[in-house]
Protein backbone atom coordinates (compact mmCIF):
# COMPACT_ATOMS: atom_id res chain seq x y z
CA UNK A 1 0.00 0.00 0.00
CA UNK A 2 1.33 3.41 -0.95
CA UNK A 3 1.80 6.11 1.63
CA UNK A 4 -0.62 9.01 1.05
CA UNK A 5 2.15 11.59 1.34
CA UNK A 6 3.95 9.91 -1.58
CA UNK A 7 0.87 10.40 -3.76
CA UNK A 8 0.59 14.09 -2.87
CA UNK A 9 4.10 15.11 -3.94
CA UNK A 10 3.01 16.26 -7.43
CA UNK A 11 0.38 18.53 -5.87
CA UNK A 12 2.79 19.90 -3.27
CA UNK A 13 5.36 20.50 -5.99
CA UNK A 14 2.83 22.19 -8.29
CA UNK A 15 1.63 24.44 -5.47
CA UNK A 16 5.18 25.33 -4.46
CA UNK A 17 6.25 26.05 -8.03
CA UNK A 18 3.18 28.23 -8.58
CA UNK A 19 3.84 30.29 -5.45
CA UNK A 20 7.59 30.67 -6.01
CA UNK A 21 7.08 31.41 -9.70
CA UNK A 22 4.47 34.03 -8.77
CA UNK A 23 6.70 35.78 -6.23
CA UNK A 24 9.64 35.81 -8.65
CA UNK A 25 7.40 37.15 -11.42
CA UNK A 26 6.14 39.97 -9.19
CA UNK A 27 9.67 40.88 -8.12
CA UNK A 28 11.20 40.82 -11.61
CA UNK A 29 8.32 42.64 -13.27
CA UNK A 30 8.05 45.17 -10.47
CA UNK A 31 11.76 45.90 -10.69
CA UNK A 32 11.44 46.84 -14.37
CA UNK A 33 8.13 48.67 -14.04
CA UNK A 34 8.92 50.63 -10.89
CA UNK A 35 12.70 50.47 -10.60
CA UNK A 36 13.54 53.59 -12.56
CA UNK A 37 15.50 54.28 -15.70
CA UNK A 38 18.41 51.96 -14.91
CA UNK A 39 16.09 48.97 -14.45
CA UNK A 40 14.21 49.81 -17.63
CA UNK A 41 17.47 50.19 -19.57
CA UNK A 42 18.62 46.80 -18.28
CA UNK A 43 15.36 45.28 -19.56
CA UNK A 44 16.19 46.40 -23.09
CA UNK A 45 13.35 46.29 -25.59
CA UNK A 46 10.69 45.27 -23.11
CA UNK A 47 7.22 44.88 -24.57
CA UNK A 48 5.13 46.66 -21.98
CA UNK A 49 1.81 44.88 -22.46
CA UNK A 50 3.66 41.58 -21.90
CA UNK A 51 5.54 43.03 -18.92
CA UNK A 52 2.35 44.36 -17.28
CA UNK A 53 0.51 41.10 -17.94
CA UNK A 54 3.32 39.07 -16.39
CA UNK A 55 3.62 41.38 -13.37
CA UNK A 56 -0.12 41.36 -12.62
CA UNK A 57 -0.48 37.64 -13.29
CA UNK A 58 2.20 36.95 -10.68
CA UNK A 59 -0.35 37.78 -7.98
CA UNK A 60 -2.78 35.31 -9.55
CA UNK A 61 -0.02 32.67 -9.66
CA UNK A 62 0.36 32.97 -5.89
CA UNK A 63 -3.41 32.74 -5.39
CA UNK A 64 -3.58 29.64 -7.59
CA UNK A 65 -0.66 28.05 -5.73
CA UNK A 66 -2.33 28.60 -2.37
CA UNK A 67 -5.59 27.17 -3.72
CA UNK A 68 -3.81 24.13 -5.13
CA UNK A 69 -2.07 23.55 -1.80
CA UNK A 70 -5.52 23.65 -0.15
CA UNK A 71 -6.90 21.26 -2.84
CA UNK A 72 -9.57 23.74 -3.90
CA UNK A 73 -11.51 23.11 -7.10
CA UNK A 74 -11.45 26.82 -8.04
CA UNK A 75 -7.65 26.71 -8.12
CA UNK A 76 -7.78 24.29 -11.04
CA UNK A 77 -9.92 26.73 -13.02
CA UNK A 78 -7.56 29.57 -12.15
CA UNK A 79 -4.59 27.49 -13.33
CA UNK A 80 -6.39 26.69 -16.60
CA UNK A 81 -7.29 30.36 -17.04
CA UNK A 82 -3.66 31.36 -16.41
CA UNK A 83 -2.41 28.90 -19.04
CA UNK A 84 -4.95 30.09 -21.61
CA UNK A 85 -4.20 33.75 -20.82
CA UNK A 86 -0.46 33.20 -21.21
CA UNK A 87 -1.08 31.53 -24.58
CA UNK A 88 -3.22 34.49 -25.68
CA UNK A 89 -0.64 37.09 -24.61
CA UNK A 90 2.09 35.00 -26.23
CA UNK A 91 0.10 35.04 -29.48
CA UNK A 92 -0.32 38.82 -29.25
CA UNK A 93 3.41 39.09 -28.56
CA UNK A 94 4.00 37.03 -31.71
CA UNK A 95 1.86 39.50 -33.67
CA UNK A 96 3.92 42.33 -32.19
CA UNK A 97 7.10 40.64 -33.44
CA UNK A 98 5.56 39.83 -36.82
CA UNK A 99 4.62 43.49 -37.18
CA UNK A 100 8.25 44.49 -36.75
CA UNK A 101 8.05 45.53 -33.10
CA UNK A 102 11.20 45.59 -31.00
CA UNK A 103 11.57 42.78 -28.45
CA UNK A 104 14.08 40.81 -26.43
CA UNK A 105 14.67 37.17 -27.31
CA UNK A 106 14.68 36.35 -23.60
CA UNK A 107 10.98 37.31 -23.57
CA UNK A 108 10.29 34.51 -26.04
CA UNK A 109 12.07 32.08 -23.71
CA UNK A 110 10.31 33.42 -20.63
CA UNK A 111 6.87 33.18 -22.21
CA UNK A 112 7.61 29.65 -23.44
CA UNK A 113 8.67 28.65 -19.92
CA UNK A 114 5.57 30.27 -18.39
CA UNK A 115 3.28 28.46 -20.80
CA UNK A 116 4.89 25.06 -20.21
CA UNK A 117 4.89 25.51 -16.43
CA UNK A 118 1.24 26.57 -16.26
CA UNK A 119 -0.01 23.89 -18.63
CA UNK A 120 1.78 21.34 -16.43
CA UNK A 121 0.39 22.85 -13.21
CA UNK A 122 -3.15 22.90 -14.66
CA UNK A 123 -2.87 19.25 -15.71
CA UNK A 124 -1.43 18.10 -12.38
CA UNK A 125 -3.99 20.06 -10.35
CA UNK A 126 -6.85 19.01 -12.60
CA UNK A 127 -6.00 15.34 -12.42
CA UNK A 128 -5.57 15.36 -8.67
CA UNK A 129 -8.27 17.77 -7.50
CA UNK A 130 -11.06 17.32 -10.05
CA UNK A 131 -10.63 13.54 -10.26
CA UNK A 132 -10.62 13.25 -6.47
CA UNK A 133 -13.77 15.35 -6.14
CA UNK A 134 -15.48 13.47 -8.97
CA UNK A 135 -14.87 10.17 -7.19
CA UNK A 136 -16.19 11.65 -3.93
CA UNK A 137 -19.46 12.66 -5.61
Amino acid sequence: MKNLSNRNWPMKTAAGVAIVFGVLTILSGGRVLFGGEAAQAAAGNAVYFVLWFNFLSGFVYVLAGVGIAMLRRWAVWIAITIAVSIAAVFALFGLHIYGGGAFEMRTVGAMTLRLIVWVAIAIIAGRAILAKQHIAE
